[in-house]
């Protein structure tokens, strides 16, 4: 089986920085590995189109936080061209009015000139509290949102607030899913994964301890190497012939 290609969305305030041990530790198992940049639209939807014109025919797809909602777009847009998802530290629900409130407040901190604001105070949110001071990832979130800057924040957070509620399809996904999240996860905790994993038939979850929501940087090692299972599950079905 030719090894699929691998497209992997970041979530808010991030780019290709989060997935950096991802894209090295799998490139054995995944033909071209594409990190998309999902800061020049507004709505999941056109981020999820945005992601389809740039990916191959065939690939699997793998999404954290906002990446997550965005790759459930896609499954919804275009099922076919999806071998096998990921869905790491992500939610199918819709965001509550108390989120949307929450994330309208940082739009107008980030509109004030007071950027740095906005991920300093989401840093104890998204890492896990032993690694709230860790200087390489305090480091990363900060380069990775200065990265995507004030303007990308707003249109994503607009597109959060306004992502539909994914729980009615989940069922349809037939594709091998992987979902993973921190045990310790503050944004999308434990239940909602396992809503996802109940909701997704065959879904297998894996649970990350002392691990926050940024599962991909936190705990690079491992997350990897879950994604590898994934992978390799995949490219074993790839070669099974029916009987």
């Amino acid at each position: 089986m030719t090894p699929p290609a691998l497209v992997l969305v970041p979530g808010l305030l991030c780019d290709e920085r989060l997935w950096r041990h991802q894209t090295e530790g799998l490139q054995d198992l995944a033909g071209p590995i594409l990190v998309p940049d999902v800061t020049g639209q507004d709505s999941v939807q056109e981020m999820a189109r945005s992601v389809l014109e740039a990916a191959p025919e065939q690939f699997a797809l793998a999404g954290l936080s906002m990446g997550g909602y965005v790759a459930l777009e896609v499954v919804r847009q275009a099922p076919d061209r999806v071998e096998a998802l990921a869905l790491l530290d992500t939610s199918a629900r819709p965001d509550t009015p108390e989120q949307t409130k929450t994330r309208l407040a940082l739009i107008e901190v980030a509109r004030d000139g007071r950027f740095d604001e906005v991920w300093r105070t989401l840093l104890p949110k998204i890492v896990h509290p032993e690694r709230v001071e860790d200087p390489g990832i305090v480091t990363a979130v900060g380069e990775m949102a200065r990265s995507v800057g004030p303007e990308g924040f707003e249109r994503q957070e607009r597109a959060i607030i306004g992502r539909p509620d994914s729980r009615g399809d989940l069922r349809g996904i037939a594709c091998p899913t992987l979902i993973l999240c921190g045990r310790d996860d503050a944004l999308t905790p434990l239940p909602l994964h396992e809503e996802l994993a109940d909701g997704i038939p065959g879904a297998r979850l894996h649970i990350v301890d002392r691990c926050g929501h940024l599962s991909a940087l936190e705990r690079p090692e491992e997350v990897t190497r879950a994604m590898r299972e994934w992978l390799e599950a995949l490219a074993v079905r790839g070669t099974e012939t029916p009987s």
